[in-house]
């Protein structure tokens, strides 16, 4: 009888490569998020300098996921077909040299293509980390490695974005703000060409990886087998789950573009110093880091204590988004900042306890499509963060920014948000109620 120490492939121990994957693509999630959401610190800037009113700024912003809502599908297609390997390198790569130029120019049509090239560009990292999270992870872990990535180092870096940027950069170091994000930058570009070192496509691709940890990653699940095929937008939305998670995308991103383009022109608008402006903004990402770890955690657990996958899903996509309601509209009634920013922490716990819910709803519609599944869902959900800031929210401002004489001289006096804190508690409300009529057990290719 064969004894364990043999070194026959059967009774080998499995590498630890899926480790290495999961640190790089944790670390794409998590620069993903605070190149992006250095926007909140850029946006006071420009108006400042340049007397941008907030309906031109939030055009800028819309700019952003318009290039991220037209590439979206076209990079799922490219990852699912190609693989994420080189596509995700040369993507970092694009969007970290984009970051600094914005600091260049103050011609507002000038910012807007910039702001057009950086969306695009970002556009495929979530797409094609869903395809990294399904080729690399074994399914019963899968959630929960889904709400590491997406959840925790996503919104961290959303939250330290701030922090590093205003907080170290700006406030303790000196930098100026064009200054900062070149440092951002050549961090970022840094990090894209360790990826393009270290990471393959697939565990079948890396050197490094033993037939035990194949074995391991793949599991009970059946091999993907069959010739790649593009999966048209018509065809998979002819699957009814996939259609109402589009809409509650839609709901969740233009609620959640609060966070991205608001927040530290909300807390700016309190006479808040730049140290304490990047804390404050910090503190609702957090939130939504600690909620998407949580959240893919129970996930697994309730699919295994329900014996249902579809309803393990769909309990948690309903309770995260309507316990946010409902704390989101206690916070904003409370009385400083600080208190302000920790009530919206806990807006964004509830909120975020969702996301790798979303992913794991992808790929489990999805399959061999997972990439292209994920942009087909996250498309119309930035159309809501493109179109609602540059109709509604951006307008809803400016009506809600009364006029003052000042020596003479009619000046704009400081904005009401409220109004835009409600219409983010209506479309989470919307988000929460959809969770009921997704089945992700309905494959696309079914």
């Amino acid at each position: 009888m064969p004894h364990p120490a043999d070194n026959s492939p059967e009774y080998e121990r499995p590498t630890g490569v899926r480790w290495l994957v999961f640190a790089l693509a944790c670390g794409t999630s998590w620069f993903l998020y605070v190149h992006r959401y250095t926007w909140n610190i850029v946006r006071p800037q420009l108006q400042e300098e340049y007397g941008f009113n907030n309906t031109e700024l939030e055009a800028l912003g819309s700019l952003f996921y318009l290039g991220y809502t037209v590439f979206q599908v076209p990079s799922g297609i490219v990852s699912d077909l190609f693989g994420p390997h080189l596509f995700l390198a040369g993507i970092i790569i694009l969007w970290a040299v984009v970051l600094p130029l914005w600091g260049l120019t103050g011609n507002l049509g000038a910012l807007g293509g910039l702001r057009f090239v950086f969306g695009s560009a970002q556009a495929g990292g979530y797409p094609a980390l869903g395809n990294v999270t399904r080729t690399w992870f074994p399914l019963a872990v899968r959630t929960r490695v889904q709400g590491w990535i997406a959840s925790f180092f996503g919104r961290t870096g959303g939250a330290m974005s701030s922090i590093l940027m205003s907080s170290l950069l700006m406030g303790w170091l000196g930098f100026g703000w064009r200054g900062a994000l070149v440092v951002l930058s050549v961090v970022g570009v840094l990090f894209g060409l360790a990826f393009l070192a270290l990471f393959r496509n697939s565990p079948a691709a890396h050197p490094r990886v033993n037939a035990a940890e194949r074995r391991l990653i793949q599991g009970s699940e059946a091999p993907l087998e069959g010739k790649k095929k593009i999966l048209s937008f018509r065809e998979a939305l002819k699957n009814p789950a996939l259609r109402m998670l589009v809409f509650q995308q839609f709901c969740n991103a233009g609620a959640d573009v609060t966070y991205t383009n608001l927040t530290g022109s909300y807390f700016a608008s309190k006479g808040i110093d730049l140290t304490t402006l990047g804390i404050l903004v910090s503190l609702p990402l957090f939130g939504g880091a600690l909620g998407g770890v949580v959240g893919g955690y129970l996930n697994d657990w309730l699919i295994q204590a329900t014996g249902s996958r579809r309803w393990g899903r769909a309990w948690i996509g309903f309770t995260g988004k309507f316990a946010a309601t409902g704390v989101l509209y206690m916070a904003i009634t409370l009385p400083t900042p600080l208190t302000i920013a920790w009530g919206l922490f806990v807006v964004k716990f509830f909120a975020d306890w969702t996301q790798p819910t979303v992913w794991g709803t992808c790929t489990d519609i999805g399959g061999r499509h997972s990439a292209t599944v994920f942009s087909i869902n996250n498309t119309p959900g930035h159309i809501g963060a493109m179109i609602l800031p540059v109709l509604v929210v951006g307008p809803l401002l400016n009506d809600f920014t009364p006029n003052e004489m000042v020596a003479g001289e009619l000046v704009s006096a400081t904005t009401n948000f409220t109004p835009v804190f409600v219409l983010m508690g209506v479309l989470y409300l919307l988000s929460a109620v959809s969770w009921f009529k997704i089945d992700c057990t309905r494959s696309v290719e079914q």
